[in-house]
């Protein structure tokens, strides 16, 4: 039987799975069934033609994320699917299902999340906060929503007095201060210690040694630019000479298309010195001449020979806190971004320095590091 006769006999949800796994290999999907459940065959299409038209892969994993939880909570609270253009009132009851009081709640139980939609949406997966929404999660699916119903072709209400002001007051009445991704910067000396546990030759401590290294050293990057880094990414650059020394290996990482850039740019980042030393040193052990560079390890030293999952450098480097003797729970992967700008600020690095290697766009994101640094260790901060 031909294929598309196949897929023709097929029923809507397999039909939609199968549509969804004709885009993982640029929109990764652990939850296929369950999407092809939830998502209609519009959303389907909607994301197809997105990763055609060349959407970055971190933002269609976010964009999905968001529909999926969407769609889930409107079977939810409607019993239908969400409908496009959505109405003000949906959007105003999304608003109050999600930012709400909890003191309010402790005496109204009809306040906020109605509990039989919460129940479900806890039972599917899609809800594990016990509190109201942060603030910035509802507007990013907000703005995902109304970026999806333009793609569509329609007009929103997103951008209605009513929706704004509900969300500003929603926020004013239940303030929450907006907590880092990682509560400590890996700093040079944390670093230090979690390095100080990669000590053997073994395939892991030689992965784990690399990936830390190249992290910080390459101006922090994203766990998703770890993870999906590629020997193809890779350019050998001229040694750096040393006074008195002998030069410096140099690597040029080519990052492409990034969170911050357009497609047209190709964006670079540079590694010298042990960096480059540890990279080659993980790369020439487990014989990586193409394709991906940082790999599952199993528990029998087994090396996979697809990608790491981006989740794993998260793991990762808690396993590591763990074995320095730190406390894991205080850092993670987005530890290494921000310990890159706070090390530079330690040691005098200008910001737009540091901000080439980096790669922030915004100065004010960026300068937030530096100014913590100044004003623990300036003057100000030592007046008597």
């Amino acid at each position: 039987m031909a294929p598309a006769r196949k897929r023709a006999n097929l029923s809507g949800v397999e039909r939609r799975a199968v549509e969804l796994d004709t885009i993982a290999s640029v929109l990764p999907i652990d939850r296929r069934d369950e999407l092809a459940e939830l998502l209609t065959d519009q959303d389907v299409e909607t994301l197809r033609h997105l990763v055609n038209a060349g959407m970055g892969a971190n933002t269609l994993r976010a964009l999905t994320s968001d529909l999926a939880y969407l769609e889930a909570w409107g079977l939810a609270a409607t019993g239908r699917s969400l409908p496009w253009p959505a109405p003000e009132a949906l959007l105003l009851k999304f608003v109050a299902h999600h930012l709400w009081d909890p003191e309010k709640r402790s005496t109204d139980p009809d306040h906020g999340m109605p509990a039989v939609i919460d129940e479900k949406l806890r039972q599917q997966g899609f809800l594990k906060s016990t509190g109201p929404h942060a603030p910035a999660t509802v507007r990013r699916r907000l703005a995902n929503w109304s970026t999806l119903t333009k793609w569509r072709g329609f007009d929103s209400a997103f951008a209605s007095p009513a929706l704004k002001s509900a969300i500003r007051l929603a926020v004013r009445a239940v303030p929450r201060t907006r907590r880092r991704k990682s509560a400590k910067a890996v700093t040079g000396d944390v670093l230090a210690k979690l390095l100080s546990t990669c000590a053997t030759d073994s395939l892991r401590d030689l992965r784990d040694r690399a990936i830390l290294m190249v992290a910080f050293a390459s101006g922090g990057r994203r766990r998703s630019e770890i993870a999906g880094l590629r020997r193809e990414q890779l350019t050998v650059e001229p040694p750096i000479p040393v006074e008195n020394g002998a030069p410096l290996p140099s690597l040029a990482i080519h990052l492409g298309r990034t969170k911050t850039s357009t497609g047209e740019q190709d964006e670079i980042v540079y590694l010298t010195g042990r960096p480059v030393e540890a990279l080659d040193a993980w790369m020439v052990a487990a014989r990586i001449e193409s394709g991906s560079v940082f790999r599952a390890i199993g528990r029998w030293g087994t090396m996979s020979r697809r990608a790491l999952d981006p989740q794993s450098v998260n793991a990762i480097i808690k396993e590591r806190a763990v074995m320095a003797g730190l406390e894991p729970r205080e850092f993670s992967a987005h530890g290494l971004r921000s310990g890159y700008l706070t090390e530079a600020a330690n040691r005098g690095i200008p910001l737009p320095e540091a901000m080439e290697q980096s790669r922030h766009r915004s100065v004010q994101q960026a300068s937030s590091y530096y100014n913590g640094a100044v004003r623990r260790t300036g003057r100000a901060a030592r007046m008597l």
